[in-house]
């Protein structure tokens, strides 16, 4: 039995290199300050997708929500064997919570024939674990949340192990089904040269649109239009348009989306700077360890 799977994923701000700009002042993450990278735990999702395709058949969709520059992740998904991919870009998304993303992402994959759908566990720039979860409640089906690995597939089944921090449960629930995934639970493959090959073209319309205002700044509105459904049509015609949805297309309710549909809110933001007053070397033998761990226990710093 073949198994149609959806996998949520995420370009997120590189949290390595983080640095003072990274916030801005009203709570949420200044994107523009940080590399984009591929939310590592989604890459791990992607690979048990594809792995369920290796063995059983079937189809991968990739769903992004982001701005234009997330469609890189939609083509290194298509680069790693994803069968189809889709941009949910929309301005009224900006500011969106976990509240208000999970119910965006529901409207997208409500759209789309799923049996599976698969997402990382969290991601890098929140670390809330929440949209996962959230988005089978709001989807009506069953969640399998910290699977670190897949036991079986069969029929309309499907159990899996799951990490519970102090120990691991094997679950089993009826299809269809979501799991989020952990980093341990593969090992994500890279790209595949061939399929880098063939859809290193591969762009959303919005890419189209703003390469070819950048390619004709002198032509007008009207002419700019007639280009971009051309170029659209041809790549489309190639198998290399990737989808782009918006809000009114996924038929989203916008009361629950965007700043206005996210009750979370940020109250202050504050720099942390940690300076020691006063510092001592400590030789990395045994005796110097034992010596400062004694004192350590009668300066009352450690029990």
């Amino acid at each position: 039995m073949a198994y149609n799977c959806v996998v949520l994923i995420k370009q997120v701000p590189d949290t390595k290199r983080i640095t003072g700009a990274a916030m801005n002042d009203d709570g949420t993450v200044n994107r523009a300050a940080l590399p984009a990278i591929f939310n590592p735990e989604d890459l791990n999702a992607l690979e048990l997708a594809l792995q369920i395709k290796d063995k059983f058949g079937g189809s991968i969709t990739v769903i992004t929500m982001g701005p234009p520059a997330a469609s890189a992740v939609l083509r290194d998904s298509l680069f790693r064997g994803a069968d189809d991919a889709i941009l949910i870009t929309d301005i009224r998304c900006a500011a969106s919570d976990t509240l208000a993303t999970s119910y965006i992402l529901s409207c997208a994959v409500k759209k789309v024939d799923y049996d599976i759908v698969v997402c990382g566990r969290q991601a890098i720039d929140g670390d809330t674990a929440q949209v996962g979860p959230q988005l089978a409640e709001k989807l009506g089906i069953p969640q399998i949340t910290y699977v670190e690995e897949l036991i079986e597939l069969n029929g309309k089944t499907i159990t899996a192990r799951r990490n519970i921090g102090a120990g691991w449960q094997q679950v089993k629930t009826a299809l269809p089904a979501l799991l989020t995934v952990t980093s341990d639970a593969n090992e994500p493959r890279v790209a595949a040269a061939k399929k880098m090959m063939k859809y290193k073209k591969a762009h959303t319309p919005i890419e189209v649109e703003q390469k070819t205002q950048a390619e004709n700044s002198a032509a007008d509105e009207a002419d700019i239009k007639a280009l971009v459904a051309h170029k659209c049509s041809e790549l489309e015609e190639k198998g290399l348009l990737i989808k782009q949805w918006d809000l009114d297309f996924v038929g989203a309710d916008l009361n629950w989306c965007g700043r206005g549909g996210s009750p979370t809110k940020v109250h202050r933001i504050q720099s942390v700077v940690l300076a020691a007053k006063e510092s001592k070397d400590v030789e990395p033998n045994d005796k110097a360890i034992s010596d400062m761990i004694h004192e350590l226990i009668e300066d009352k710093t450690i029990a």
